[in-house]
């Protein structure tokens, strides 16, 4: 089971009882706020450098290191295989001349000492050959590499770097130790105890919340020769790349229509793994590639890297060599149950759907009831269908009690389930509100699979301890007016937030549609004037409702629009295209369409307007105005005066009383 969690797979971790100190240059963008999506892989001209998050594929999670050997600096001869008894083994790169190194050696020193009971492993390498590292303090084995061999097997990119292998020398996390301190700037305690939440999910038999940073300190520059080389085998090569982009949904009880979690199994289905890497489908991932020399700004790229891709096509392509079952990677193991942890509360739909062998089924709305008489801030969720082979995909609705979901799809988005992403989990301090008098809706899209079978889909909650400082909304720019013509096959259509009555930070877009959708993109227009495109999804497929998460959260200006386009092909060159002579509007049906662009985003609740909902439910106006929701725009239109998507309170007092009830409904369903 994958789970995903915010910024890079994705929460950053706070340290409990971190200190408020001086921050570095906005080193964790949760707290501080984040720096603008990183365009290039260039040289950055602030001296500040704290650690960032790195795609696992790019920096070498999920490969296996060869087996080096090693003199360490007592005179003892050894191999990383020594340590295969150990559940787990650090790595660490050190020095006693950089300032960062020095810094961390304490916290090493205590890491060490700490995790050892646990059947943790600690390896020190000194990578610098000038130093003298005769005292260097630590209790554990000490490895000065002067001929740069363990460097270049591990790839360390700095002398601050660690690396997590486990007892199949799989690398599990690389990156920094914590954010305490980087390149021009120190912390009185750490943020982001990287390391130390890596082992504890690793030893809990978890994928690491994040498995990869940079670690900045002193550069390091690996000598090609002294690399030493993987075999491309199965078990060494193969098999590893299969477990981290395949197996999560090709495996036994998995989603995909076959496993590929065993030799044979990647052998007998050879000519559509090579055909379906080549053409792009698989792994999963719709997005527009980064252009040269740029890098991916989303946490979940699920792209393989370039040479995963040679190892594989180049394996795939000669005798297909299983190698030695001693270089074979960890099994696997699949829970069963909550991959978010023991949830606080489960809502299942109370009676099981029954799923055809054959053809097609509508969607499925099932509304599941709460009884909470208080707002509930919810920090993680997950949804888990009881038959996923069938499962398409999931939507869950928070709708107000005695609602049959008025506003449908562009209303009310609050958790979602799609093969190989299940779960999500917010930071501490971040959470999503389930007010009170509302129930659950949920939308199911089953796909029958050729046996008959049944379903009862639940959601799993859990709550935050307290009313978070950061409340995390999901709102939609939509469209529901259009019309495709028949034939069309590439038909355009417009929708937009036209005014963000906040400061906020954007974390996620889910862009929606049915089998007609055929591209989408997003773009923030900010108050300057300025359009930034920010998602670009060339070729939508419907199989994959996928989601696209920041690395880090985009920062969005008060006053900024933010505009969703989709086009639709209803040609008959779409093979999907039910009926290419139909002219296509809205509708909740795969053969109807929509237009629906979600955005997942972030306020500050100190920096929000001024509660809008008094004690006893009585309605108070806003000071920043009330946002018209977009699938009313055309009904408020009129009443705009000065069209900026808001209404200030000349505006709304100006309303028909009628139409003021429904704002505030709708005001008193989305305040803070």
């Amino acid at each position: 089971m994958r789970l995903f969690a915010l910024a890079g797979t994705f929460a950053l971790v706070i340290a409990a009882g971190a200190q408020e100190p001086q921050p570095p240059k906005k080193p964790n963008p949760w707290r501080d706020g984040p720096a603008e999506p990183p365009a290039k892989d260039k040289a950055d001209p602030n001296p500040k450098e704290a650690p960032k998050l790195r795609l696992p594929g790019p920096a070498g999670v999920g490969r296996l290191v060869p087996d080096v050997a090693f003199t360490d600096l007592a005179g003892k001869a050894g191999k990383l295989s020594d340590f295969k008894n150990n559940k787990l083994l650090v790595v660490a790169f050190t020095n006693t001349t950089c300032p960062v190194c020095k810094k961390y050696a304490p916290a090493l020193q205590r890491l060490q000492k700490e995790w050892a009971a646990k059947g943790v492993a600690f390896l020190f390498v000194n990578p610098t050959k000038t130093d003298k590292p005769g005292d260097h303090g630590f209790a554990g084995r000490y490895v000065h590499d002067t001929e740069g061999t363990l460097t270049a097997a591990l790839g360390a990119t700095s002398t601050a770097e660690v690396l997590v292998l486990d007892a199949a020398r799989t690398v599990q996390y690389r990156g920094a130790v914590s954010d305490q301190y980087g390149l021009g700037y120190a912390l009185d305690a750490p943020r982001a105890n990287y390391l130390a939440v890596a082992l504890t999910d690793l030893l809990g038999g978890r994928t690491p919340v994040i498995q990869a940073t940079t670690a900045p300190g002193c550069e390091l520059v690996a000598k090609p020769l002294a690399a030493a080389e993987v075999a491309l085998t199965y078990h060494a090569r193969i098999e590893r790349i299969m477990q981290a982009n395949c197996v999560d949904c090709h495996r036994k009880g998995g989603v995909a229509p076959f496993a590929l979690d065993t030799y044979d199994d990647v052998v007998a289905n050879k000519g559509m793994i090579k055909k379906t890497v080549d053409k792009g489908t698989m792994p999963p991932w719709f997005a527009a590639p980064p252009k040269k020399g740029e890098h991916s700004l989303f946490a979940n790229d699920r792209t393989l890297t370039d040479s995963d891709k040679k190892d594989l096509f180049a394996w795939l392509a000669s005798d297909m060599k299983k190698g030695d079952a001693a270089d074979a990677p960890l099994p696997r193991n699949y829970s069963t149950g909550w991959g978010l942890g023991k949830p606080d509360a489960v809502f299942q739909i109370e009676k099981p759907i029954a799923i055809k062998a054959e053809g097609v089924m509508a969607y499925q709305n099932v509304i599941v009831p709460t009884d909470y008489d208080e707002d509930k801030w919810v920090q993680g969720l997950e949804v888990q269908p009881t038959a996923r082979e069938v499962v398409h995909h999931v939507l869950v609705f928070a709708v107000p009690k005695g609602s049959r979901g008025v506003g449908g799809e562009a209303q009310g988005f609050f958790a979602a389930y799609v093969p190989g992403s299940t779960a999500l989990v917010y930071p501490e301090g971040y959470a999503k509100k389930l007010p009170k008098g509302y129930d659950l809706r949920f939308q199911i899209h089953y796909t029958p699979n050729g046996k008959a079978t049944t379903d009862q889909t639940k959601l799993g909650l859990v709550f935050a301890k307290e009313k978070p400082r950061y409340e995390v909304r999901v709102s939609a720019a939509v469209n529901p007016t259009f019309s495709i013509p028949p034939g069309a096959d590439n038909h355009k259509v417009v929708g937009s937030i036209p005014f963000i009555p906040w400061d906020c930070r954007v974390l996620a877009f889910f862009p929606h549609a049915h089998v007609r959708g055929k591209a989408a993109q997003y773009e923030l227009k900010t108050p300057d004037g300025k359009t930034t495109k920010l998602l670009d999804v060339p070729h939508y497929d419907f199989n994959w409702q996928l989601q696209y998460r920041f690395a880090e959260p985009v920062s969005v200006p008060r006053g900024s629009g933010l505009i969703y386009t989709a086009w639709y092909d209803n040609s008959d060159k779409n093979p999907a295209n039910p009926d290419p002579k139909k002219t296509v509007k809205w509708g909740p049906q795969t053969y109807e369409e929509m237009h629906l662009g979600y955005v997942e985003f972030v306020i500050d609740s100190r920096a929000a307007s001024e509660p809008v909902v008094g004690p006893k439910g009585e309605f108070k106006f806003p000071k920043d105005g009330v946002l018209i929701p977009a699938q009313f725009k055309q009904a408020f239109m009129r009443f705009d005066t000065d069209g900026n998507g808001v209404l200030d309170e000349k505006e709304f007092n100006a309303l028909p009383p009628a139409v003021k009830n429904v704002v505030i409904e709708h005001v008193k369903r989305t305040a803070p």
